[in-house]
C-alpha cells in the first residue's frame, strides 16, 4: 500500500499515523530515536506491508504486472491501490476525501521536526501537488509515474503504469475490492493489539 491506504489504515490516532506514513524513511538503528507510539505506527506499517505482499489477490495482481514493471510491479501495485482508494473514497470513510487530506497534512506539519530526513524532503512536494487527493485522477497519476521512472537508476516502465492502468482498470478494481476489506480488519485487529512496538 501507499501514503493514502497507510494513513486511512492508522485510524484517528495521530502519531500511529505518522509512524505509519513515514515508516519507509526509517531505516535500522534510527528506529529507537522515535516516540514509542509513532514506533507502533512503524511496526503497523510493517505488518500491513507483510500481509499485503501474502495475500493471494495481491500475488495474482503482482504476476499481472510482472510482464510490463518486472521488480517495480509491487511499487506500481501500491500506486494503483491508493488510487483505487482515492477513486472511491466515498465507499470506505465517512469523511470527504479533501478533507481527511488536510487533516493528514496538518498532523505531519506540526510533527514536522520529528520526520526522518527523506519525508521531510517529499512533504511540501506532496503537499504543493496535493499526491493524496490527485491519486484519484489519471493526470495526477501520469505525473507520479513519469516522476518516478526518472528517479530510478534502472527501466522501470512506469511511464507506461496509467496506460497499463486504463487497459486493465476492471480488473485491478475488482482486485482491490475484494482484498482492500481484509487489509481493514487485519489493521484494526493489529491496532487492537498495541503496543505494536512490544511485540
Amino acid at each position: 500500500m501507499n501514503f493514502l491506504a497507510h494513513a486511512f489504515l492508522s485510524g484517528d490516532d495521530p502519531e500511529l499515523l505518522i509512524g505509519n506514513f513515514v515508516a519507509d524513511s526509517i531505516k535500522g538503528k534510527t528506529l529507537a530515536d522515535y516516540p514509542l507510539r509513532i514506533r507502533d505506527g512503524v511496526a503497523l506499517h510493517r505488518a500491513i506491508d507483510c500481509f499485503t505482499d501474502n495475500h493471494a489477490v495481491v500475488r495474482e495482481s503482482i504476476a499481472l504486472l510482472r510482464p510490463v514493471f518486472s521488480k517495480f510491479s509491487g511499487v506500481v501495485l501500491d500506486i494503483y491501490f491508493d488510487h483505487f482508494l482515492a477513486r472511491n473514497w466515498a465507499q470506505w470513510s465517512e469523511k470527504e476525501l479533501s478533507e481527511y487530506v488536510l487533516w493528514v497534512y496538518k498532523i505531519l506539519i506540526r510533527r514536522y521536526l520529528v520526520l526522518p530526513p527523506r519525508s521531510k524532503r517529499i512533504l511540501p512536494f506532496m503537499m504543493a501537488q496535493n499526491w493524496l487527493v490527485g491519486y484519484a485522477n489519471f493526470h495526477d497519476l501520469e505525473r507520479v509515474f513519469r516522476g518516478m521512472s526518472r528517479r530510478s537508476n534502472f527501466y522501470s516502465g512506469m511511464e507506461l503504469a496509467v496506460i497499463f492502468l486504463e487497459e486493465n482498470h476492471t480488473q485491478l478494481e475488482k482486485s482491490f475490492n475484494a482484498y482492500f476489506p481484509d487489509l481493514i480488519q487485519f489493521s484494526n485487529t493489529m491496532i487492537g493489539q498495541i503496543p505494536l512496538s512490544e511485540k
